[in-house]
């Protein structure tokens, strides 16, 4: 799941900026200038597309929980229209969070700090679009290892998305001359979070 298609649009620009600065200095840290300038617009401009840094926020956190979940159906529906086996659904999501990871490890930062600061309304529908994501995962986590508990292949989960978003703790891994080993590796530790978290199924209290 690539979150980069085409050029971004001046507003995605804004976004993506937004969201470097936010998470390099913190939300109040960092100006509506400041922003603008680093798109080369404005302050005031930016009140076109925006009506302010809260705007900005709410779309950063409520979006890319809206692309991780659609990107996520797009990897289940793929590969059950080509009948691959459940082993590949698991890492196409794999794959696809990792693809995120990567690329848009501001937005972890992000979301860690600034979650709360959201309309209540917002937050609501962030950790909604979150839960739906997570259950696509569990889902497919039981189809490859059927004898874990919905329990634990929930934590199971959790416990691999803790992996994959320690990205924004480990430096740039795109600057890495190699960035496609690095994601390999990562790849490789999450299929062993759950390989491991199979050999020890039926461990956990049976959770729905």
């Amino acid at each position: 799941m690539s979150l980069e298609t085409a050029a971004p649009t001046r507003r995605e620009q804004i976004l993506r900026e937004a969201a470097r600065l936010f998470a390099e200095r913190g939300f109040h840290g960092v100006g509506v200038d400041e922003i603008g300038a680093a798109v080369g617009i404005s302050g005031p401009g930016l009140y076109r597309h925006f009506a302010g840094k809260d705007a900005m926020l709410a779309e950063l956190l409520v979006g890319i929980s809206e692309r991780l979940r659609e990107g996520g159906r797009r990897c289940t529906a793929e590969t059950a229209a080509a009948g691959l086996a459940p082993e590949a659904t698991l890492d196409a999501l794999i794959a696809g969070h990792i693809d995120f990871a990567m690329n848009d490890s501001p937005l972890i930062t992000l979301h860690d700090r600034e979650l709360d600061r959201l309309r209540e309304a917002d937050r609501r529908q962030v950790r909604k679009l979150q839960r739906q994501y997570v259950e696509m995962w569990v889902t497919a986590v039981r189809e490859v290892y059927p004898g874990l508990t919905g329990l634990e292949a929930r934590i199971s989960v959790h416990t691999v998305f803790g992996l994959l978003n320690s990205t924004p703790r480990l430096g740039s891994l795109n600057a890495d001359p190699e960035p496609a080993a690095a994601a390999a590796l990562l790849h490789r530790l999450a299929r062993g979070a759950f390989a491991a978290a199979g050999e020890g199924a039926g461990s956990a209290r049976p959770g729905a």
